[in-house]
């Protein structure tokens, strides 16, 4: 999203849930997500929470536009995603939301700057000497200036975990959307991976972690906890029961 567009949606909520649900059709029909509100804001930090089986998986396909809600309506960036054809999701998705997922999903065979580079091959930047300038950018940012050319195979789990998310940071999105980012990774690599998380928090970006660690969790400065398909926060309210705040 250019600058100018930024400031014109200044004050709009990042994610904004009104009511939003989903129910996996049966027999029976199993009502994954609970009808709940939720608002997400600029620059925020978010972690979420919750045990095996209870809804983390479908917050974050709904949220990531990968499943589409059953009940309510979802704005990602102001946008109202239930309006668009699948096609206009997949491209809100490429435009607005960054992934960064526990497996790395990287090419081993393509060095770090081609890894990030493929990000960009279905958006605008169709000039190779652009995406090779923006993909060495984003690597600088996560700190692997140095690595621009070392294949994965030859880069640290810390190291590969970054260049994903250099992959995710290329595109410039509204949100980054990560999954157990910090799963397969070693406790001080972890911490390392964390580190860097906060400082693109601190740096203005909208963060949402997916994680089952309580140590991750409590990184953020705001938790939310799914339990049965319920969404509810610190203090323990259901977001069922904060429609409109």
């Amino acid at each position: 999203m250019s600058a100018p567009d930024r400031e014109d949606r200044a004050g709009t909520p990042v994610i904004e849930f009104r009511d939003v649900g989903l129910t996996y059709p049966g027999p029976p029909p199993v009502e994954a997500l609970k009808p709940c509100a939720l608002r997400i804001d600029p620059s925020e930090y978010v972690t979420v929470v919750g045990p095996s089986g209870s809804g983390k998986s479908t917050f974050l396909n709904i949220v990531g536009l990968l499943d589409a809600p059953t009940a309510g309506t979802y704005l990602l960036d102001g946008v109202d995603t239930g309006t668009l054809p699948d096609a206009g999701r997949t491209a809100l998705r490429g435009r607005r939301i960054g992934f960064v997922f526990q497996s790395f999903h990287l090419l081993p065979h393509r060095s770090a700057v081609e890894n990030v580079c493929l990000a960009m091959l279905y958006n605008a930047v169709a000039v190779r000497r652009e995406r090779t300038a923006l993909a060495r950018e984003a690597l600088s940012r996560v700190g692997l200036g140095h690595r621009y050319d070392a294949l994965p195979t030859r880069l640290s789990g810390g190291e590969r975990q970054r260049v994903a998310i250099a992959r995710a940071l290329v595109a410039r999105p509204a949100l980054l959307l990560c999954d157990e980012p910090t799963g397969n990774l070693d406790s001080a690599t972890a911490d390392s991976v964390l580190g860097l998380l906060d400082e693109l928090h601190a740096d203005g970006m909208t963060v949402v972690v997916i994680t089952h660690d309580p140590g991750v969790a409590g990184r953020a400065p705001r938790t939310i906890t799914i339990r049965d398909g319920f969404l509810t926060e610190e203090d323990g309210l259901p977001r069922q029961e904060r429609v409109g705040t």
